[in-house]
């Protein structure tokens, strides 16, 4: 079976190189990103305060395979048709889970792996390694996460380096920033554990 898969490959990297003349990097992307192991990595939004912004956090979930945990209190109505507007008609596809509480969140999820996303901490975000099951979390528009939070867990804190005079970067991009490269190292630590493509070594 291990070669008649490893043949299937083969001809699949002669047939793009010399149809589409695709190079070894556009194959290796292909290969990742077509291959149908999935994985769950979860969006926290603590307190989110603009409707349009879980919208689109919600559009990005349903499209990169995560699920999104909303914890109250909301300033808004996940019921408003600006929501599910920007969500577009994903919303009905959404992995949605709602949380009264921080606390409530993580009851349920005793001893889950979470990542603290904020501008107020210097450790970039792609100097972590993520791991299938992590939560992304991120706090409301105005003032981001408690400083309370932060301080107590200094070694799951992480920013996106901006340049200086930069205050921050929307949520719903900073969002889809983290959750794709979070998603690229799970699909790139796959590939490693997975036959080698053709012209590369195990």
């Amino acid at each position: 079976m291990g070669d008649l898969f490893s043949k299937k490959r083969i001809r699949l990297h002669e047939f793009m190189s010399s149809r589409f003349n695709w190079n070894f990097p556009s194959l290796l992307t292909f290969y990742i990103f077509s291959n149908p192991r999935s994985f769950m990595l979860h969006i926290v939004l603590i307190e989110p305060e603009i409707p349009q912004n879980t919208g689109n956090i919600a559009r990005l979930c349903v499209a990169a395979g995560a699920r999104l945990h909303l914890v109250g209190p909301l300033g808004f109505s996940i019921d408003e048709k600006a929501v599910k507007r920007a969500g577009m008609d994903y919303w009905d596809r959404l992995d949605l889970k709602t949380w009264g509480s921080w606390e409530e969140l993580l009851d349920a999820h005793p001893g889950v792996r979470f990542w603290l996303l904020s501008s107020k901490v210097e450790r970039p975000y792609w100097n972590v390694e993520f791991a299938d099951g992590d939560f992304l979390v991120f706090g409301r528009e105005s003032k981001g996460l408690p400083a309370s939070l932060l301080e107590a867990h200094p070694e799951s804190s992480v920013t996106i380096p901006m340049t200086d005079g930069t205050r921050s970067i929307n949520l719903s991009t900073s969002t889809g920033i983290v959750l794709y490269e979070a998603l690229r190292q799970l699909k790139l630590g796959q590939l490693s554990h997975s036959a080698a493509l053709p012209g590369t070594h195990a």
